[in-house]
């Protein structure tokens, strides 16, 4: 039997907090915020690491309630039309090793009531980062298809995110992986659930979630000439 990290409360505090996003309720109610939501999902992050380093020794789960794995709660609302103070959600990633030296690939967990997902790859790279990842699919078009043909990431992971309308400039229209070539993100999402979250069997399913999602972290481990 496996351990219970997330309940009906912690998903009902988020309820609450997006009936109550503004900051009076939110300090009068912080105490429950770290009790129901912040610490379990801190206990989580601090188990994960060794699951995820059998998936790749090279991946990082910090429990720190500052500064790790653990986004803040807090919304940057400077270039927000949505002034709301609070991230309805709560969420973590799960960063390879070398990313204080250069963007990479990692794993994300999004808790959500109504959306538990499993996330992997790389959103919006830099411009060099994306340039070099384009680069080697552009040459490698087997090795990417090996990807998308794979039976565990076709099953469990769908490829999201934004895409150029026209091929990029200096890559060749007529490449088999052209539509590919696009993207402006390399990530892919496995769907969970609420209910999911809630079990004592949690812990297994994200992590074969992140399973599934391997192909596509070591080919742009590949591409970016770092370990995996």
């Amino acid at each position: 039997m496996g351990k219970i990290y997330f309940n009906k409360t912690f998903f009902g505090f988020l309820r609450e907090l997006k009936k109550n996003n503004n900051r009076p309720w939110f300090h009068a109610n912080k105490e429950r915020y770290e009790q129901l939501v912040r610490n379990p999902l801190l206990d989580f992050i601090g188990e994960v690491g060794p699951q995820l380093r059998k998936i790749s020794k090279h991946m990082t789960a910090d429990n720190s309630p500052m500064g790790g794995s653990m986004f803040r709660i807090y919304r940057d609302t400077r270039f927000s039309k949505d002034k709301t103070p609070y991230k309805t959600a709560a969420s973590a990633k799960f960063r390879h090793a070398r990313s204080s030296d250069t963007h990479v690939p990692g794993y994300y967990l999004h808790l959500e009531p109504g959306e538990v997902f499993c996330g992997a790859g790389i959103w919006r790279p830099q411009p060099p980062t994306l340039t070099q990842i384009r680069d080697y699919l552009a040459a490698h078009p087997p090795k990417w298809k090996s990807v998308l043909n794979n039976k565990k990431f076709k099953e469990n992971c769908t490829l999201e995110g934004e895409k150029l309308i026209r091929p990029p400039k200096g890559y060749d229209p007529k490449n088999p992986c052209i539509e590919d070539l696009k993207r402006k993100d390399f990530i892919c999402f496995s769907a969970l659930d609420e209910k999911t979250a809630c079990s004592s069997h949690f812990m297994e399913v994200f992590i074969e979630s992140c399973r599934a999602a391997e192909p596509l972290m070591k080919f742009l481990a590949e591409s970016l000439l770092i370990p995996w």
